[in-house]
């Protein structure tokens, strides 16, 4: 019986392929099944719980928690994510952030906060998601930055990487700055961005299309469905930014 939140049986097909073979545990033990260890990670990402608390069921918590670790540190969330974007709608380019505040257990990294994208902003301890999305609202792409680093700094390095090349470009007046629209001329680009209130040439930009740009926070409200990314526990910028890249490809494929 499929349980809430479980892989549908069309999700399973596309994502057991860059799964790695299921391993013989020692002592004789059979080897875990990848199907029943993911579905226990997205118990864990939707409800915020933490990881002791994963229900038997699923087994031991330890079991989920290894697997769902060795897969961070390969970098295959991110493998899966890149294939199931392989058909994005670049007739537009979305770029935004959204906040999430960090959790008592999610404090105290190893490195120290700045190092694990843990900043102190108006709202406390927080992490800034930047991301950007296609035309459809799909993730693309995602950086982490401490929460009070501004948006358009890291905006600028994420759209420069980009192949901007006679797209029509999203973004709020928080990226309205002469580096982001130089680049974006540069590129023969579309800004569709609204000036600052304190620019004193006001550009022009089309209203109608730049309503276009809710639909990237329709993903972060999506996103934030899972509690485990609407609020921070995990210490380390890798392991959040691994649940990030599980849930994107989630919301691909739904």
């Amino acid at each position: 019986m499929r349980r809430r939140y479980e892989l549908t049986d069309n999700e399973w097909e596309v994502v057991q392929m860059f799964l790695p073979a299921a391993r013989k545990s020692q002592g004789g033990r059979p080897p875990k099944d990848r199907r029943h260890m993911l579905n226990a990670v997205l118990w864990i990402a939707r409800t915020g719980a933490p990881w002791r608390d994963l229900p038997d069921y699923y087994g031991p918590w330890s079991s989920a928690y290894s697997f769902f670790w060795r897969l961070q540190k390969a970098g295959i969330w991110d493998e899966i994510l890149k294939h199931v974007t392989i058909e994005p709608d670049f007739e537009q380019l979305m770029i935004d952030t959204t906040i999430v505040r960090v959790h008592q257990h999610g404090t105290g990294p190893k490195g120290g906060k700045s190092k694990q994208a843990i900043g102190r902003s108006r709202g406390g301890l927080t992490t800034k998601i930047h991301a950007v999305a296609d035309a459809l609202g799909n993730p693309l792409r995602f950086e982490l930055t401490p929460g009070q680093a501004h948006d358009s700094v890291m905006g600028y390095e994420m759209l420069s990487t980009l192949d901007l090349q006679n797209r029509e470009v999203l973004a709020d007046r928080a990226y309205d700055t002469d580096a982001i629209v130089t680049l974006l001329k540069e590129q023969q680009a579309t800004p569709v961005i609204p000036s600052k209130r304190n620019r004193r040439k006001k550009r022009a930009y089309d209203k109608d299309t730049y309503k276009e740009r809710h639909l990237i926070e329709c993903f972060f409200n999506k996103m934030k469905n899972y509690r485990r990314l609407a609020t921070r526990y995990d210490k380390t910028a890798s392991m959040f930014k691994a649940f990030l890249a599980l849930i994107s490809m989630r919301l691909w494929l739904k």
